[in-house]
């Protein structure tokens, strides 16, 4: 039976603007068609960061200019608008690969929905980064507007907005439907378009759910058999950029959860990766997560390097 791997692209594997993510997707794209011709079924989901962040800036600077004329956009419209323009550069990237292989694979990327809890804690506690980099000044700017910020990982202040939990992701039908039909699947990008039922109704909300959990969620629910989290580096460490920093290659659920408990990942960069792989590694018997580099995916599910959780 043919295996299937959920892969969850980071943001080095979209570049930062239109035209580094044109030729960002090339190389992503190389590396998901080395998955697919090695066999495997591949839903490709991926992150929005950035582009959200510029999306949103982008609209509200509209609606200064002219509120008239143009309308606030929520958002969840602006995390859609996302999943449009990112799928629509990368599902090209992956046919014209799999054409230059000789691979006849349909590719189609699925606006989806994932469903959010709308009591999640995370609504009165902001934590997911969004946008580009900025000054401490620009970031006392936003603070002024009433715009949450806070400090990444040394590298300046980011804009950050609520990133609730993923409950339930409202076209895994379609996304099942697809797959078993032989195609690759581009879905949840961004982490998925926050919604919470309403009756019938399906409620956008302001936040940008993480695209790990999402991933690791959409792969269960899809019954994956490898849940690939790309990241900058080729494996996870204790006591990273440390003296003592320890590679790890292959750990068990528990050991993870350890680690985890005594701080050894931080907050909003490798421990999301690392709890949202223990939690599909622990959802069922024989499921694998790997963590690597983009360029190490091929590798790294045969088993020569990347962090293994199972």
């Amino acid at each position: 039976m043919t295996k299937k791997v959920v892969v969850a692209l980071g943001g080095n594997a979209l570049g930062n603007n239109l035209p580094e993510q044109m030729a960002a997707v090339r190389c992503t794209a190389k590396a998901i068609v080395d998955l697919i011709e090695d066999g495997y079924q591949v839903v490709v989901c991926h992150g929005n960061g950035p582009q959200v962040g510029m999306i949103h800036l982008a609209m509200s600077a509209l609606n200064q200019t002219a509120p008239q004329q143009y309308v606030m956009a929520p958002l969840s419209v602006c995390v859609a608008m996302s999943q449009g323009y990112i799928g629509y550069d990368l599902q090209n990237a992956l046919r014209e690969e799999l054409l230059n292989r000789g691979i006849r694979k349909p590719v189609s990327t699925l606006i989806t929905q994932v469903c959010v809890d709308p009591e999640d804690p995370a609504f009165k506690k902001p934590t997911k980064p969004i946008g580009r980099f900025v000054s401490q000044a620009e970031a006392q700017s936003l603070i002024d507007k009433g715009d949450s910020v806070m400090e990444d990982a040394g590298r300046g202040y980011r804009r950050v907005v609520a990133s609730p939990r993923p409950i339930d992701i409202i076209e895994i039908e379609t996304v099942r439907t697809l797959l078993a039909d032989g195609q690759v699947v581009i879905a949840a990008g961004g982490g998925g378009i926050p919604v919470i039922r309403q009756g019938h109704h399906l409620k956008g909300v302001g936040a940008v759910i993480d695209k790990d959990y999402a991933s690791a969620l959409l792969a269960q629910l899809v019954d994956a058999d490898y849940l690939i989290l790309l990241t900058a580096v080729e494996k996870i460490a204790l006591n990273f950029g440390k003296p003592d920093q320890t590679w790890l290659s292959k750990i068990t659920v528990d050991q993870a959860r350890a680690y985890l408990a005594e701080g050894h990942f931080a907050p909003g960069s490798m421990a999301p990766k690392v709890q949202a792989a223990l939690e599909f590694a622990a959802s069922k018997e024989n499921r694998s997560a790997l963590i690597t580099l983009l360029e190490k995916a091929r590798d790294g599910i045969a088993g020569k390097t990347g962090t293994l959780i199972q």
